[in-house]
């Protein structure tokens, strides 16, 4: 069975299933960051907890920008005009998401994990997914107009 016939899509708009797919679980992550600061306000370690999420956006702007530009390249690489939609990730890439996102939703349930973790990381994961989503968002924009 050839995959590409499984919702077949130009392949530029691989390009907005990745701002979705980054983008959308970036807003639930800063939002549930941002209540765990809420939830803990005020506290002596707030200016600690904003170090962390801003070493922590840093972190995964670095990370996250090299997965943008290599999936866009991919993407854009593809020789064939219309792709599958589940195309827009190779299989690595279906893992790590996967991965990702059930590691995230168990750290929720996990007794023990303070609201000061959630504080610290999940802002700045949340930021940094985000901005990865707008840069998908750019690049699919950006070829659009190009077409």
């Amino acid at each position: 069975m050839n995959i590409d016939r499984i919702l077949p899509v130009a392949k530029r708009h691989l390009l907005l299933a990745n701002a979705i797919v980054w983008g959308a679980p970036g807003i639930k992550v800063l939002v549930t960051g941002i209540q765990s600061y809420i939830a803990i306000w005020p506290s002596k370690i707030i200016i600690w907890l904003a170090i962390g999420t801003v070493a922590t956006i840093a972190v995964f702007n670095w990370m996250f920008s090299f997965f943008v530009k290599k999936y866009t390249k991919r993407i854009l690489e593809f020789p064939e005009e219309k792709k599958s939609l589940l195309a827009f990730l190779p299989v690595k890439g279906w893992i790590m998401v996967i991965f990702f996102m059930c590691l995230g939703i168990s750290l929720k349930f996990i007794p023990g994990v303070p609201t000061e973790f959630f504080a610290s990381f999940y802002p700045g994961l949340g930021t940094a997914l985000i901005v990865a989503g707008a840069t998908f968002l750019a690049n699919w924009t950006k070829d659009s107009a190009e077409q």
